[in-house]
């Protein structure tokens, strides 16, 4: 659901940009495991073509199926890594979020909530709260987008409501 205040197309570039880097890290994902799977078979005879396994090898040779077995390993936590990394970054400029402080207590959930996890952005993008627990299922982590806080904190001291409180 696109905040109050933005246009569709601003809301629609933030998403495109958030996806696309997203695309960009499973390609130079895979193209490190394609040359690792190439490296692999570069050295191993018989030579087969780029991105394949040996079939000559592969389970008839212990060395070759252990080594296409943690090429497999490798190639499948790389790939992790791509969608944890992304996880972990601002949805509006793509920066690691910074400051994890927890919120909540179990002693105090019906005045402080749930214990959570809460991340903010350097700039002040917006923050993610992940739940500590997950009793009932996968709960996906909630990305509060925030305004421009730096020109609400560096606004001149008389630009408030107009009330005398302001000053």
């Amino acid at each position: 659901m696109k905040p109050a205040g933005q246009n569709i197309a601003e809301y629609m570039k933030g998403h495109a940009l958030y996806g696309g880097f997203l695309l960009l890290k499973l390609a130079c994902a895979a193209l490190g495991a394609a040359g690792v799977l190439w490296f692999l078979n570069r050295f191993w005879p018989p030579h087969t073509p780029l991105f394949h396994l040996n079939r000559y090898q592969f389970c008839f040779d212990l060395g070759y199926t252990t080594l296409a077995g943690v090429w497999f390993l490798f190639s499948c936590g790389i790939f992790y890594l791509a969608f944890w990394d992304q996880r972990y970054r601002c949805r509006t400029c793509l920066r690691r979020l910074l400051m994890p402080i927890e919120t909540g207590s179990w002693s105090y959930m019906l005045q402080l909530g749930r214990p959570k996890m809460e991340y903010i952005c350097p700039f002040g993008h917006g923050t993610l709260n992940i739940e500590e627990l997950q009793i009932t299922g996968a709960i996906p982590p909630g990305w509060t987008e925030h305004g421009d806080i730096w020109t609400e904190l560096f606004a001149a001291p008389g630009a408030g409501t107009g009330s005398d409180d302001d000053r």
